[in-house]
């Protein structure tokens, strides 16, 4: 009887101990779907508590009026699932939630967006990794394009 109480006392103990965290930022650099392919520059930081993740996100693409290109500016909360216990490599899939603000010469369009997507960080050296991210926009309101995808790469640093 006494074993089987330490026993309990022991895994409610494991249970309540909170799992090693991780916390990471990303500068990064891509390009989108839209007409030519306009780059994409932003940062991301984030925390991940073993298999789940939470991160904020900020992403900035330049107009172009001689494609009639809107620049696009989106900030996101987002939550992802990864891999966990594979050396030098994490996948991860990922969905949140923002703003973002749509710019085309004099027209301006600030509303609700949607992200959902996938990616890998591969160790370098260290604490140093690479990012590959792809990204599904699905923009609300009355923007020039629904739904952005992104791709982009970027250098992650994990702490």
């Amino acid at each position: 009887m006494r074993f089987n109480a330490a026993a309990a006392f022991a895994l409610v103990m494991m249970a309540l101990t909170p799992a090693a965290a991780s916390a990471d930022v990303t500068l990064f650099y891509g390009t989108t779907n839209s007409p030519g392919h306009p780059n994409v520059r932003g940062f991301a930081a984030g925390m991940s508590l073993l298999i789940v993740g939470f991160e904020f996100e900020y992403g900035n693409t330049s107009e172009d009026l001689t494609v009639s290109q809107p620049s696009l500016r989106t900030i996101s909360g987002n939550v992802s699932a990864q891999t966990v216990g594979i050396p030098a490599v994490q996948l991860y899939l990922t969905t949140g939630a923002g703003m973002y603000t749509e710019r085309l010469g004099e027209d301006e369009e600030n509303a609700f967006a949607l992200n959902t997507g996938g990616g890998i960080k591969l160790s370098i050296k260290g604490p140093l990794r690479l990012r590959v991210d792809y990204r599904i926009f699905s923009l609300q309101g009355d923007p020039q394009r629904s739904t952005v995808q992104r791709v982009y790469a970027g250098l992650n640093l994990k702490f």
